[in-house]
């Protein structure tokens, strides 16, 4: 856990399109289905914290505040940065609504410093995985609609069932006589608890979540878990440890059109044996050889292009029956003809690469590729800094990522 400090516990005040855009995440102490819920551990940090970190690296949002009746919540908060109002007794029970505890934060923040939102965020602790961008997402959601209300969603394709009172089961969101496909089907969507923003003059008049037009921002369906049962907090746990991984596939091109590699340091340790005789020696990882081989079944044209000439380059290269270029001081017009002769588009071309002479290639691809200890300039024009180091399972692990990636958005290289 973090230690207070003087930036943490300053207001988040931010720049945003529509002015004071006030975060509430409503936390009471009292949970029956999981005692101390709110601060339990989840990922190496309490439940709360991982809404509160949410909402400060929002760029739509200017506060954060938290209201709690609970001490150890309100310390905790403090310290993950947000501000605290302490909310009082008779709104705190099993039965009091979120909205009373937002008005509550709204009244007192006007009574104390003449403070009046334009925009309330609703956030809910008990979906850790809602990300920054969720929150950003929502909040323009409601401008671009310009509707008064706005709110987190995800896709729904399932059937709903309802048993009549002749004891009948019927269909709810579809016709039980007629089986649409998931493509024939309307869209509909589920709320996901997680994000609610609403404006603030006309939330205090209603005193409702939902009034007027409604806007919606659809949120990725793997985002949306909320914690309400002990067993979600495993499967939360699964989920916020893949979610790097899962940042990683979205950075890479839909279709990627070729896959281009530096070598020493990319495929080598970036070190090097010199015997007696000058011969040298490298040290590479079989696992790289194992991914391109499936990326070559898939039809991905790969190329290594290598400044340093080396019988060693050549002989791993053909080994792997990989395209290789070596000897070449020009890399940036090097990749620029092999694209064309081989009609590549370099918008969808991945390069990776792992010090200073890569940065003219890295900058001419789509997707530039930095490996874990890559020069701190490569890693800064790379779109993708993998989590192993050159000649240690980087390519492996890159392989990897592009077969996910093609999974997951159903293509292929555009080649096939």
């Amino acid at each position: 856990m973090p230690k207070p400090n003087a930036d943490m516990m300053t207001k988040n005040q931010k720049t945003s399109s529509m002015g004071r855009n006030l975060v509430i995440i409503p936390a009471r102490g009292g949970s029956r289905g999981i005692p101390g819920k709110n601060i339990k551990t989840l990922a190496g940090k309490p439940l709360i914290a991982h809404t509160i970190e949410a909402a400060r690296n929002a760029r739509q949002v200017d506060r954060v505040v938290v209201s709690t009746d609970s001490p150890e919540i309100g310390e905790i908060s403090k310290q993950y940065g947000a501000e605290v109002v302490w909310r009082p007794a008779e709104i705190s029970g099993d039965r009091a609504s979120s909205e009373s505890a937002l008005l509550h934060v709204m009244d007192h923040l006007h009574r104390t410093e003449r403070y009046s939102a334009d925009l309330i965020i609703f956030l809910q602790c008990t979906s850790p995985l809602t990300a920054s961008e969720d929150i950003d997402g929502t909040v323009e959601a409601l401008i671009s609609a310009q509707a008064d209300t706005a709110l987190a969603v995800a896709p729904f394709h399932y059937f709903l069932w309802e048993v009549d009172g002749a004891g009948s089961a019927t269909g709810i969101n579809h016709d039980k006589n007629v089986r649409l496909m998931r493509q024939e089907r309307t869209p509909q969507y589920i709320e996901t608890g997680a994000i609610y923003v609403m404006k603030a003059d006309l939330f205090r008049r209603h005193k409702h979540r939902f009034f007027g037009k409604t806007a919606v921002y659809i949120m990725p369906p793997e985002r949306r878990w909320e914690i309400d049962e002990p067993v979600d907090f495993r499967v939360a746990e699964v989920l916020l440890r893949e979610q790097p991984h899962q940042k990683q596939i979205g950075v890479l091109p839909p279709s990627i059109a070729a896959l281009v590699m530096d070598f020493d340091g990319v495929f080598t340790d970036n070190t090097v044996s010199v015997n007696q005789d000058g011969t040298e020696a490298v040290v590479c990882s079989r696992a790289d050889g194992l991914g391109l081989s499936r990326l070559a079944k898939i039809g991905i044209p790969m190329l290594v292009l290598s400044t340093e000439e080396n019988p060693v380059v050549a002989a791993r290269c053909k080994k792997m029956d990989l395209g290789c270029l070596q000897g070449i001081q020009n890399k940036k017009l090097a990749l620029w003809q092999w694209a064309e002769e081989n009609a590549i588009n370099l918008a969808n071309t991945l390069y990776v690469g792992n010090d200073i002479n890569d940065l003219e290639c890295l900058r001419a691809v789509g997707c530039g590729v930095a490996v874990a200890d890559a020069h701190p300039e490569v890693k800064n024009a790379s779109r993708l800094i993998l989590q192993n180091f050159g000649g240690r399972g980087a390519i492996r692990e890159l392989c990897d990522l592009i077969v996910a990636n093609m999974e997951k958005n159903g293509s292929k290289s555009e080649h096939l």
